[in-house]
Formats: structure tokens, sequence, C-alpha cells
């Protein structure tokens, strides 16, 4: 589990494209520190699994399709920044929110709004995962956690502001217009999804 806290920005150092998989090699001094093979680190949100250390300050991950499909990874090439966060210890401090690594889907950049000293960021969000956001939930944007500040149904869009931290320590401060980017939804709004309609098809059950 992670909290969407990002601990530090990585270098892609190699994206190796197979015919339903793909092996990425990212330079990070510190989410590397002590890191051993099978450990898990998200890489702009998408929880990946280490599988090799080929150099120092670097770690190899393999990508599957799967996640070759649902998120930006793909599209990555050397030299592109990309927010780390090693997986959250059990006694970590728990500073954003509860975060997968379970990419839900993505988002494209339309709009970047500069305020006195932060900036507010419109995005597009897939129709099917629009019901997931509420106006001061919680979601995650390339593995960073934020607040929506804005929903525009109507256009298919939900804004985030971002401080002067985020925009200096993480990627979102580097995305341009058109970019995209991975969104992974708050996994609270799943459950309760989940158990509403396991109660509506119980009672259905029970009134026929």
């Amino acid at each position: 589990m992670f909290t969407g806290i990002v601990e530090e920005l990585g270098e892609v150092l190699d994206l190796e494209h197979g015919t339903e998989s793909a092996r990425l090699t990212v330079r990070g001094p510190l989410v590397t520190a002590g890191a051993r093979h099978g450990e898990s680190i998200a890489v702009n949100g998408v929880c990946l699994t280490v599988v090799g250390q080929p150099a120092d300050s670097a770690f190899t991950v393999d990508v599957m399709l799967e996640t070759l499909q649902r998120s930006a990874l793909g599209a990555l090439a050397p030299g592109a920044r990309v927010n780390l966060e090693r997986a959250m210890r059990a006694d970590g401090r728990f500073g954003g929110h509860v975060v997968q690594g379970h990419v839900d889907g993505t988002g494209t950049v339309v709009r970047r709004e500069p305020g006195e000293r932060w900036e507010v960021v419109t995005i597009t969000v897939p129709a099917e995962l629009s019901p997931y956001l509420v106006h001061k939930g919680s979601v995650t944007v390339d593995g960073v956690s934020l607040t929506v500040s804005a929903l525009d149904d109507a256009a298919g869009t939900f804004s985030v502001s971002l401080i002067p931290t985020t925009l200096e320590l993480t990627t979102l401060g580097r995305r341009a217009v058109g970019e995209p980017v991975n969104l992974e939804v708050d996994v609270l709004a799943k459950y309760v999804e989940r158990l509403l309609a396991a109660r509506e098809e119980s009672t259905k059950v029970e009134r026929s």
C-alpha cells in the first residue's frame, strides 16, 4: 500500500518493449537505498516489483500488458522524470490517503491556470471513473495524493489545486496540456459501490 506522498523524482534510463510486456529501468537513489528483489515501488502511481538492480541507484521492473494498457507507462522514454514512492511501512506516517498503486485509467491535462502561489490543473476523466470522484474527495494523479477541487460532469473533467511543493517535487509541475496522466480513484468508493450492489441484489432475491 502507498499514501500518494512522492518521495523523489526518478529518471527513466531504459524502456525495453516486448510482445506483451516491457522492462523498465529507473534511477532513484532514495527509493533504491536498501531496496531488495521483490519489493514494491510505485512509478507514477503504478505499483511495480523490483526484479533487478543493474547499477547503483537504479532498479528494474517488469510491466505487464494489462498495466501498459491501463496506464501511461508505455509512453515513457529515456530521460523522462517519474514520481517514485516506496511501499508504506506498517509503522509509517500516513500522509496522503489509501493508494493501492492499481491504476484505473488515464486522463489528459486540458488546462493549467496559474495562481498567486499555486496552480489549478484540469484533467479529463474516463466516464466509467467519474462516479467515483466527489468534490473535496481524494484522487491519485501520477501517484500523487490530491484533493478534487472541482468537478464538471458535462465536460468530463475534474480539477486539482497544486501547491508550490507539489509543483516543484513531482512531475505534475511539468505536465503540459495534452499529456496523459495515470488516475487511481479512491478504493473506499469502490467498496461502498460493491456493498450497495450486493445489498440491492440480496433485497431483490428476498422480494422474489
